[in-house]
C-alpha cells in the first residue's frame, strides 16, 4: 500500500483513516483515480444527498459511501452520477451481520477494512470486478455471517462468485485457535479475502480457457474429486513432499486450493512490495561473505517495467528482512513460508495470467 499525506497539513495518513489526526481534515479514497485526499462539502444532488469535492478542487464530483453516512464504516467515495449508494468495495456485499448484536459492528468494521485493502489491490491490478447487483451471473458478492445456536457452523469459502466469511474470523482469539487446530502457518482476514478470491478468478481467467492446459501441467488436474481430496487432506495431513512444490501445506490438498493459495501469495507480494517502495526501502545486506541475500530492487506491480524474476528477488530479500526484524522482537515470522522453484513457477503463472487478463 502506498503512503499518503494530508494535503492540508502534510501529516502522514493511512489508507484506513477517514480524518487527519493532526489537523482534523476529512479524508476519503477515490477508487476511480486511486487518490486519497481531503474532502470538502459542496452542496447536494437532486435527491438531497451531500456532495463533496476533493480538497482544492472547484467542482463537487462525489458523495460519501452510504456505509460512511449510516455507520461510519467506510472512507471511500462514490461518483455523483453513480446510481448505486455504495462504493466499489461496499457494493460487493450481499449480507452483513445484524449490527445490533453484541460485537457484530466492531467485527464487521474490521472485515470491511481488510476488504477495502483487498479490493484496492484488485482495482490497481486492473482485474475485472463487478458486483452481483451489476452482473448477477458473473459478478462477485460477499456474505458476512456469524454462527448461530443450533445451526450448522458458517463455513468460510467460495461458491460461484459468492464468498462467505465467518464473522468469528474477526476475533483474534478465535482465528488463532482455528489456525492452531488446523495446523496453519498463516491465517488473517486479509488472507481469507485473497485466498477465496482466487477461486473466483480461476473461474473467470482459467476455467475452460486457453490457459487450462498449462494450469493442469503446473497445478494438476482440477477434475480430481474435490470433496474426497479435502477429506483425505484433513484425515492424513499434507503430502510429505509438499514443501518442494507448494506455497503452503494446504495448497497440496487439491489443484483448486493450490491455485487459490498461490493467488493469495501473489497478492501478498504485490501489496507488500508496493508498501516497501512507498517507504523508499532498500536493502544492501552486509553478510560475512558479502552475499547471500540480493539487494532489494522494488517492483510493486506486474506492469511496472520490471520482470517477474525481479519481483521474486525483491520479495525474497524483503521477507528475509521482515522475518529477521520480527525474530529480533521475539515475534512470529510475518511471512512463515519458503518459496521453492516449484512454487515460484506457479506464482509466475499467476503473474502472467493477471497480466494477460489486463492487456486483452
Amino acid at each position: 500500500m502506498k503512503l499518503f499525506r494530508c494535503p492540508s497539513c502534510d501529516n502522514t495518513v493511512f489508507f484506513e483513516n477517514d480524518r487527519c489526526l493532526h489537523c482534523g481534515s476529512e479524508l476519503a479514497y477515490f477508487p476511480e483515480t486511486g487518490r486519497f485526499t481531503s474532502i470538502e462539502a459542496a452542496g447536494g444532488d437532486d435527491a438531497g444527498r451531500p456532495l463533496f469535492r476533493e480538497g482544492g478542487e472547484a467542482e463537487a464530483t462525489h458523495r460519501m459511501c452510504a456505509n460512511r453516512v449510516e455507520h461510519a464504516a467506510c472512507n471511500w467515495m462514490v461518483p455523483a452520477d453513480d446510481p448505486l449508494p455504495f462504493c466499489r468495495s461496499c457494493r460487493l456485499n450481499r449480507t452483513i451481520p445484524n449490527l445490533l448484536e453484541a460485537g457484530s459492528r466492531e467485527a464487521w468494521m474490521r472485515i470491511e477494512s481488510a476488504k477495502r485493502r483487498f479490493v484496492r489491490t484488485l482495482l490497481d491490478l486492473g482485474l475485472p470486478l463487478e458486483s452481483k447487483t451489476e452482473n448477477p451471473g458473473d459478478g462477485i458478492a460477499f456474505d458476512f455471517l456469524r454462527d448461530s445456536w443450533g445451526a450448522p457452523p458458517v463455513m468460510t469459502g467460495h461458491d460461484n462468485g459468492l464468498i462467505t466469511i465467518n464473522l468469528g474470523e474477526a476475533d483474534d482469539i478465535e482465528r488463532t485457535r482455528a489456525r492452531v487446530e488446523l495446523d496453519e502457518r498463516y491465517r488473517t482476514l486479509l488472507g481469507h479475502f485473497r485466498h477465496e478470491s482466487g477461486h473466483y478468478y480461476w473461474d473467470k481467467l482459467v476455467r475452460g480457457g486457453p490457459l487450462l492446459g498449462e494450469f493442469r501441467a503446473l497445478f494438476g488436474d482440477e477434475r480430481t474429486d474435490y470433496a474426497s481430496a479435502l477429506s483425505a487432506y484433513y484425515a492424513n495431513g499434507p503430502r510429505p513432499d509438499w514443501m518442494a512444490g507448494y506455497v503452503s501445506a494446504y495448497a497440496s490438498s487439491h489443484p483448486w486450493e493450490d491455485w487459490a493459495e498461490t493467488w493469495a501469495h501473489y497478492l501478498h507480494t504485490v501489496d507488500a512490495l508496493e508498501t516497501a517502495d512507498s517507504f523508499g526501502m532498500t536493502l544492501a545486506p552486509r553478510t560475512p561473505e558479502g552475499g547471500g541475500i540480493a539487494s532489494l530492487a522494488l517492483t510493486p506491480r506486474p506492469d511496472g517495467g520490471r520482470t517477474f524474476d525481479d519481483m521474486m528477488r525483491s520479495w525474497v530479500s524483503l521477507t528475509v528482512a521482515l522475518n529477521s526484524f520480527n525474530r529480533a522482537l521475539g515475534m512470529p515470522d510475518p511471512y512463515p513460508f519458503a518459496l521453492t522453484p516449484g512454487s515460484i513457477a506457479k506464482l509466475r503463472f499467476v503473474h502472467e495470467t493477471i497480466r494477460a487478463s489486463t492487456t486483452e
